[in-house]
């Protein structure tokens, strides 16, 4: 079945999808940008726009070799992307929106932005685990997105700067083009603007923590959601862009180029294998592909932001799951996050811990792992979920969508979530049990970071 919703840009037609009374909404171009340049937000289009199939997700190494014969990223591709496929393009910023069947403009929906994870170096928005989330069945709209990637959406190049002010952090700016074509469309599709939750995983949890920072995104959105790599911590403090001049200027110059015009023009393939290649041999540069201080969107350490309580002062959920990346760091950072609004006096924030030990192996609550369970997607997974694995999807879900529409995740049929503060050490454990408070050990953390077996991709 086919749906027309008519946006401040123009008509748009939908479709329905494999989750009943959800329409949805795919490939919808919100922004435009040539490389390295600055994304444009699209305002309007000719005709209707057909929004029936996913758009191109952006390029990144995968989209250059064989995943199923490449052992060393098997166990990611097995689970999230095995049997599909995707096209793979410059050309990749859109998203995707999932809003039910009847929904129209005086709706007023909550909704849910989710920024993909992927070590700002790969994923897109629409991989199996994201494909038709059920939100929309508990009364939220949801949008996925896709942004640059790697050298195309972390480049920090001197000519750039001369030519555009600032340089760097292209992928970060593709997201926050994402969020203002969101506020200013969403309506149309039944949503509230003035209720967006930004929710990320990984790389799209640092994502959301930089927007919850950034002066460039005050009022935008209302609440914030991070697993697995929210909350801030010395260790990752953003390098300035001119220090990575040195470490692109070497991509350049592998690529025979002198200067930015012709570098535009270099094929995807061999600026990604350049890229490559100079961060093999530079391993101080950690591979020139993430956020860096450009003086615009980030303006300072995530450390002192807090610190000085200057970041968006909304509700939090914030999390990580048992058999994380460096558990024990990640953990505590969400939780220092949460409990760290608490004695700021600002809104009440949720931590959590997942430690469900997925059906099918032995690899634990690996990182990601939770993300089957909080877009409600068990249904495209090929493991033999359990009714364990139901009740704890409805549990999620359910915490989910009441956080996103009253920034509080409490309701009827969960147990009780208290919000962080300073002084209990209980977070809600969601996994082998029933969701409930308690503490989680750090010891066994710790013991953890040293025998994962599937840690991130």
């Amino acid at each position: 079945m086919d749906y027309i919703v008519n946006t401040p840009c123009g008509p748009v037609k939908g479709s329905s999808c494999s989750v009943p009374g959800v329409a949805a909404f795919k490939g919808i171009r919100y922004a435009m940008a040539g490389r390295w340049e600055y994304p444009r937000i699209v305002t309007g289009w000719n005709g209707i726009y057909d929004a029936t199939a996913y758009g191109a997700c952006s390029y990144q190494p995968r989209a250059f070799y064989d995943e199923e014969q490449n052992k060393k990223k098997y166990f990611y591709y097995n689970e999230f992307r095995k049997g599909e496929t995707y096209t793979y393009s410059e050309d990749c910023l859109f998203l995707n929106i999932w809003t039910p069947e009847n929904a129209n403009a005086q709706s007023n929906l909550p909704v849910l932005l989710y920024i993909h994870g992927g070590g700002f170096t790969g994923g897109c928005g629409h991989e199996k685990h994201f494909d038709d989330p059920i939100w929309p069945t508990m009364g939220v709209i949801g949008v996925t997105i896709n942004y640059r990637l790697g050298p195309l959406g972390f480049a920090c190049l001197e000519e750039a700067a001369k030519e555009a002010g600032h340089t760097g952090n292209y992928g970060l700016y593709d997201q926050l083009a994402a969020i203002r074509w969101v506020r200013s469309n969403i309506a149309a599709f039944g949503g509230d603007p003035q209720r967006i939750t930004i929710m990320g995983q990984s790389a799209g949890a640092m994502s959301v923590q930089q927007h919850c920072l950034s002066p460039l995104t005050k009022g935008l959105f209302a609440r914030a959601v991070m697993s697995s790599g929210g909350g801030v911590s010395a260790m990752m403090k953003p390098a300035r862009a001119e220090k990575m001049y040195g470490f692109w200027n070497d991509v350049m110059f592998r690529c025979g180029c002198t200067d930015l015009k012709a570098f535009r023009e270099v094929p995807a393939e061999k600026l990604f294998q350049a890229w490559q290649d100079a961060k093999a041999e530079n391993k101080k540069a950690m591979g020139g592909c993430s956020p860096v201080l450009d003086g615009q969107f980030i303006v300072g350490s995530g450390v002192d932001i807090l610190k000085e309580g200057t970041h968006r002062a909304i509700p939090y959920m914030a999390g990580s799951t048992s058999h994380d990346m460096m558990p024990p760091i990640i953990f505590g950072m969400a939780k220092k996050w949460c409990t760290a609004q608490a004695a700021q006096g600002k809104h009440s924030s949720y931590a959590w811990f997942f430690d469900r030990m997925l059906p099918g192996d032995n690899n634990g609550a690996w990182h990601s792992s939770d993300l089957w369970y909080w877009f409600g997607t068990l249904r495209n997974c090929w493991r033999p979920m359990e009714e364990r694995d139901q009740q704890l999807m409805e549990e999620m879900t359910t915490y989910l969508c009441n956080f996103v529409r009253n920034g509080d995740p409490n309701g009827s049929g969960v147990p009780m979530w208290e919000a962080a503060n300073p002084i209990k050490k209980q977070v809600m454990r969601m996994g082998q049990k029933p969701a409930r408070m308690s503490r989680v050990s750090k010891l066994k953390l710790i013991y953890t970071m040293f025998t994962n077996k599937a840690v991130g991709e």
